[in-house]
């Protein structure tokens, strides 16, 4: 299967080890970041939401202006808009940007997050509320004729949408949460479920409960994983790179007033971050789990350390377990988006191009002997 490459694009640059500087908003950075990404080589950037961030719907139709062939990941927040509304919106960029959005829904992992929006419930009820959502608005870009709906959180007479996506029925649906009502939610779904940076152990154990919950809705999905790469020359200087970045990160989050490992514990993700964070600061040889902990878990905050080969390597891994794309972004996000293209993403592509061709060999040998020992 073909392996794809996902950044990250922020709206001014920041990161554990860089404290924001000017205005929330620098429209020259994200146009460099969003093409940095694609020189880079990226098969798609992600463009994150919060409730204090700006607009990511705007930042997409923004950045896809500025670039030509990069696809985008929209983060998107089901409840507060709806699904009938973000169906036609979505379309339309998918429109406006050429077929070159897929949308990452985000029910919520942290009640204090949400509530700065107005929403006010509970973790369960908000993956609920998503499985609605998503089954409304697939109606919309599917259906041919209007349509009514009755449901536990939406309402809606007569739905139907003039404008549908550019390829098929659907934008591409990339879906997250680590917790059983997402996953259900995740099986019923998703095109790509969306794993963090976890341990081989742990990745491969949620894949195949995902691969599961699919399975009893009749489908089948692709995965992705993030990971936070920290590369050197040789693996004493990213090693060296990965202690740099932790005492800097420890350093800016003390001037910035955070308590150590506070983080969004009602997240089952971060919860399963630092799960492995308690195996100890390295697991599987390249997994670097230092910063997982220092910030409590919150979100793609694992790295696998090591030169370019040896994080391939590591990448490969992973795609054994049957992940074919990898989001990954930097400490420093620009700089390090510009190396990742100039140095890990060839080396990845070029191994899972040869694992594939050596797995294809063998397949084709295993059919082929017995036909031959028959006509023997």
């Amino acid at each position: 299967m073909a392996v794809q490459f996902i950044g990250m694009i922020q709206s001014q640059e920041v990161s554990e080890t860089i404290a924001p500087k000017g205005p929330a908003l620098n429209p020259a950075y994200v146009r460099a970041f969003a093409q940095a990404h694609e020189h880079a080589g990226f098969d798609r950037v992600l463009v994150p939401a919060s409730s204090t961030s700006p607009d990511p719907l705007l930042t997409v139709a923004y950045a896809a202006a500025a670039t030509q062939r990069v696809h985008f990941l929209l983060a998107h927040r089901p409840g507060f808009v709806s699904p009938t509304l973000a169906a036609r919106q979505l379309a339309t960029l998918d429109h406006y940007t050429g077929g070159r959005v897929a949308v990452h829904y985000i029910s919520g992992g942290s009640d204090e997050d949400q509530q700065r929006d107005g929403d006010y419930l509970g973790h369960d009820e908000r993956y609920a509320r998503t499985d609605e959502y998503l089954q409304v608005l697939r109606r919309v870009w599917g259906e041919e004729k209007p349509f009514d709906h009755d449901g536990t959180y939406y309402r809606a007479k007569g739905a139907w949408s003039e404008i549908k996506p550019v390829n098929g029925k659907r934008v591409p649906i990339f879906f997250g949460g680590a917790s059983a009502p997402a996953l259900k939610v995740a099986g019923k779904h998703a095109d790509v479920y969306a794993l963090w940076g976890e341990s081989l152990a742990q990745a491969g154990d949620l894949v195949r409960r995902v691969r599961a919950e699919a399975a009893q809705n009749g489908r089948e999905l692709n995965f992705s994983i993030s990971f936070r790469p920290i590369l050197g020359k040789t693996e004493d200087e990213a090693w060296a790179r990965a202690d740099q970045i932790l005492q800097d990160t420890r350093r800016l989050r003390t001037q910035q007033g955070f308590a150590r490992g506070a983080g969004p514990q009602q997240s089952e993700g971060a919860q399963r971050l630092l799960a492995d964070a308690a195996k100890g600061d390295r697991v599987d040889q390249r997994l670097w789990t230092a910063i997982a902990r220092e910030i409590g878990g919150r979100s793609n905050s694992t790295s696998l350390v090591g030169t370019a080969e040896q994080v391939a390597d590591a990448l490969l891994e992973y795609y054994k377990l049957g992940i074919s794309t990898f989001l990954i972004r930097g400490f420093d996000p620009l700089v390090d988006a510009i190396e990742y293209g100039r140095e890990l993403l060839p080396l990845v592509r070029a191994k899972v191009a040869a694992l594939d061709a050596k797995l294809a060999a063998q397949a084709k040998d295993v059919h082929v002997q017995p036909l031959e020992r028959k006509a023997a």
